[in-house]
């Protein structure tokens, strides 16, 4: 079965996540610089069988686009352009990256640890994955 992949695209680093091949369980998969998101995705689809991209869309509380929303859309334009045949859907990310903070100090990591902005954004794309699971299974 293939996998599912979501990414937490910022201005510096993009983090990634994907599930097993049964999808049932999101697990981070990396953090990279942004501006080499394109050319990892391209060797880690050359190696694994990915059917869908979850891409994370930022939002202010009310619902409105947020500042870095062009930005992101410039990164899935671009994305479309490199993989056409990838179907990528689009989810709310709004708070994923306090409640990955949140579950670094729940799991007890030291502050030293915490402050590891690239873990950060790897734990929030895997909640952002394991969320659309959890919604997909209802």
């Amino acid at each position: 079965m293939p996998r599912i992949l979501a990414i937490d695209y910022g201005i510096k680093r993009t983090g990634v996540a994907v599930t097993d091949e049964m999808q049932i369980i999101a697990s981070g998969l990396t953090t990279v610089p942004s501006e080499t998101a394109i050319a990892f995705l391209k060797d880690y689809f050359s190696k694994e069988y990915v059917i869908k991209v979850l891409i994370g869309e930022p939002k202010q509380m009310n619902g409105l686009a947020s500042e870095s929303t062009p930005i992101i859309e410039k990164f899935v334009a671009d994305f479309k352009t490199a993989f056409p045949e990838m179907k990528v859907e689009r989810v709310d990310e709004r708070f994923t990256s306090k409640m990955a903070f949140q579950t670094m100090i729940d799991s007890g990591l030291k502050k030293k640890k915490r402050q590891n902005k690239a873990l950060v954004d790897e734990i929030a794309a895997t909640i952002l994955l394991q969320d659309y699971l959890l919604r997909k299974m209802i």
